[in-house]
């Protein structure tokens, strides 16, 4: 597994995020999608989240019309053990 941490801005407000899954890398995209389900990912809000379908772009453009800017991906550290040598 690898943590990434995901720093953003909300509202013009600061935020960070970490996020524990089996990719080595996370695109911004998927990290705003992320942040997006975060936020809005309730049933009430859930219009806010783009379709399966959406291009990178839009997942970007729906991001900031939300007011989540600033999508950055620090990338993550690997918390698997080292292969041991013989």
């Amino acid at each position: 597994m690898h943590t990434h941490t995901i720093n953003y801005r909300f509202k013009d407000t600061p935020r960070q995020h970490q996020l524990e899954i089996g990719q080595q890398t996370l695109e911004a995209q998927e990290a705003a999608m992320h942040v997006l389900e975060l936020h809005f990912g309730d049933g009430e809000n859930s219009l806010m989240i783009p379709n399966a379908d959406a291009t990178s772009e839009d997942i970007l453009a729906q991001a900031a019309v939300v007011g989540l800017t600033d999508i950055r991906v620090v990338p993550g550290k690997s918390d698997s053990l080292p292969a041991m040598r013989s």
